[in-house]
C-alpha cells in the first residue's frame, strides 16, 4: 500500500491491497475501495452533499481516478474504473464494470451506467441518465433532463446498447436512443430515435439505417455495427461472443 504523507484518510474508510492514494487527496470516512486501486493527487473522494452521512462510494478493484477528481458519497463503480484529470461525479451514479470517464466530464449523479461505457472529455451528463452497454459518447456531448428550465419535473434521456453519439451534440429531456444508434456531430436530438440508424441535424432526422454507413479507409466495407472492426480495450470472450453473433 502506498499513502502519500500528505493525504487525509479519514477513520471508518476502508481500503482494499495495494491501494495507492496521492498527495492531498482527501478519502472520507464512508469510502471502500477495492483492490489495486490507484488515486492520484488532490482527488476528493467520498464527500457529503447532505445531512445523511452514512451514503458510502465504492470503487472497484483495479481502478485508477486521476489528479483533481471529486466523487461524492452515494455511488458505486464496478471493476476497472478510469478517469482522465478533474472529472466531477455526483452522488446516486450506479455504474457496471469498466467505465472510461474522460478528462473533464461531469455526471450530475443519480445515474445508472452499463459496462463498457466509454465517455470521452468535456460530456455533461444530467441527473436520471440511464446509459446502457458499450455505449460510446464523444467530446462535448450534453445530456439534458429539463423540459421547461428551470423546474423541478425532470426527465433524464435514456441510451441504449451500442449507441454511439458523435462530437458535440446535444440530447433533448426524455428522449430514448434504441440499440446502435449513431447521433452525427453536432445533432440537436429531440425525438426518440429508431435501432441502428443514423440521426443528425438541428433539430436531428433520421437518415439511413448504419448499415450503410461505409468505413473510410479505402474499404468500402460497413462501419456498424462497430463490434465487427473495433475490439480494443474488450476481453477476449466479449470479442468471441460479437463474432459469433455477427455470423448468425
Amino acid at each position: 500500500m502506498k499513502i502519500h504523507k500528505t493525504s487525509i484518510i479519514e477513520n471508518g474508510a476502508k481500503l482494499g491491497s495495494n491501494v495507492s492514494i496521492g498527495p492531498y487527496s482527501h478519502i472520507g470516512k464512508n469510502v471502500i475501495l477495492g483492490d489495486n486501486v490507484v488515486i492520484q493527487g488532490y482527488c476528493e473522494i467520498g464527500i457529503n452533499s447532505s445531512k445523511d452521512n452514512k451514503k458510502k462510494i465504492i470503487i472497484g478493484h483495479n481502478s485508477l481516478i486521476r489528479s483533481k477528481s471529486i466523487f461524492y458519497a452515494g455511488s458505486t463503480f464496478g471493476p476497472k474504473l478510469v478517469t482522465g484529470h478533474r472529472v466531477t461525479v455526483r452522488e446516486g451514479v450506479k455504474a457496471g464494470k469498466n467505465l472510461q470517464i474522460g478528462t473533464l466530464t461531469d455526471i450530475q449523479g443519480d445515474c445508472k451506467i452499463g459496462d463498457y461505457v466509454r465517455l470521452h472529455s468535456n460530456i455533461f451528463i444530467s441527473k436520471l441518465t440511464k446509459i446502457g452497454n458499450f455505449v460510446w459518447i464523444f467530446p462535448h456531448v450534453v445530456l439534458t433532463n429539463d423540459p421547461t428550465p428551470p423546474s423541478s419535473k425532470l426527465k433524464g434521456v435514456t441510451i441504449e446498447d451500442y449507441v454511439a453519439i458523435a462530437a458535440g451534440s446535444l440530447i433533448l429531456p426524455g428522449v430514448i436512443l434504441r440499440e446502435g444508434t449513431l447521433v452525427g456531430a453536432k445533432s440537436k436530438v429531440r425525438k426518440n430515435t429508431k435501432a441502428h440508424t443514423l440521426v443528425s441535424g438541428n433539430p436531428a432526422v433520421e437518415k439511413y439505417p448504419t448499415s450503410k454507413v461505409k468505413l473510410k479507409y479505402g474499404s468500402k466495407k460497413s462501419a456498424y455495427p462497430w463490434t465487427r472492426h473495433f475490439h480494443r480495450g474488450y476481453p477476449a470472450e466479449i470479442i468471441r461472443e460479437w463474432k459469433r453473433k455477427l455470423k448468425n
